[in-house]
Parts: C-alpha cells; structure tokens; sequence
C-alpha cells in the first residue's frame, strides 16, 4: 500500500506540474482566492527555499542516496513497520523522486503554488508530500516510536 502512495504522489506531481506548464505563464501569478492562494509558475533551481542555486550536482547525488536508502527500509520493513513511519517514508520519498524527475529531467524543479497570505516560497505537490511526510516522521520520533519499541521488547520476553 505505501508503494502504491508512493506511486500516486509521483504521478500527481509530475501531472500538475504538466498542467502549470500548459497553463501558467512563467513569473505571473493568478489569484485562485483572492489575497489567499495564487497559482504562480517558477523555475527553481535550488533546494528548499531555493538554497543550493544551480547546484544540482550535490542535490541529486544525494536525494538519490537518501531515496535508496527510504526505499531500502521500506521494502525490509514493509510487514513489521509502524503504519505512521511507513507513510511518513512513502510521502517523503514520492515527493523526493517527484522533485528529482525534474532535476534530471529539466534541471530545475516546478513550483506553483503561493501563499499569498503569508511570506513562503511557491512550491508543488512534491513539496507539500515532503513536508508532510517529514512532519509526521517528527510525530512518530516523538511520540510513537518509544511505545513501539515497548511493544516489540514486550513481543520478545514472552
């Protein structure tokens, strides 16, 4: 099932970002609701936030490293892996390849999505499945994995 999440969120960030292409004039922003959420077609050429300018010799070594490495851990723990540290990983990692199929591809990612409301960087579906993914990762660090290691301890004394 969290391949399958996996391979959804890759689709339907490489599908959106078609359509902002088809769509979207590059560096002009569309109000979708007034003052709140525009659709704003940008190159960037960065990671998050745009750091790491035109540096995708780093940026994809390492998220196909980072990529092998969840993929790894998915595949070996698909049966016994905690059902909120298997999502977290699927959302990372679709939205990870997502990001990186542009980088190989174009050599620069799409975004266009932007908060109008408040100062954040236009961003895309890959970027919302990170984000996600990493803040359900921190609630699982915090406040799962402890209890779910309990489990497993208590599992093997019996």
């Amino acid at each position: 099932m969290y391949f399958v999440i996996t391979v959804l969120i890759i689709i339907g960030d490489q599908a959106t970002k078609q359509m902002a292409l088809s769509g979207l004039v590059l560096n002009h922003s569309s109000p979708i609701i007034q003052g709140f959420l525009n659709l704003s077609l940008t190159y960037n050429y960065g990671a998050a936030f745009s750091i790491l300018q035109n540096r995708q010799g780093i940026l994809i070594p390492i998220t196909l490293i980072v990529s092998g490495i969840i993929l790894y851990y998915m595949i070996r723990n698909k049966k016994t892996g905690h059902w909120s540290l298997m999502l977290s990983l699927a959302l990372i990692l679709g939205g990870g390849i997502g990001n990186l199929i542009d980088r190989i591809r174009l050599g620069y990612v799409i975004d266009y999505l932007e908060f109008k409301f408040v100062q954040f960087p236009v961003f895309n579906v890959a970027d919302m499945s990170v984000v996600c993914g990493s803040a359900l990762l921190v609630i699982y660090i915090l406040f799962i994995e402890a209890k779910v290691q309990k489990t497993m301890a208590g599992s093997y004394d019996k």
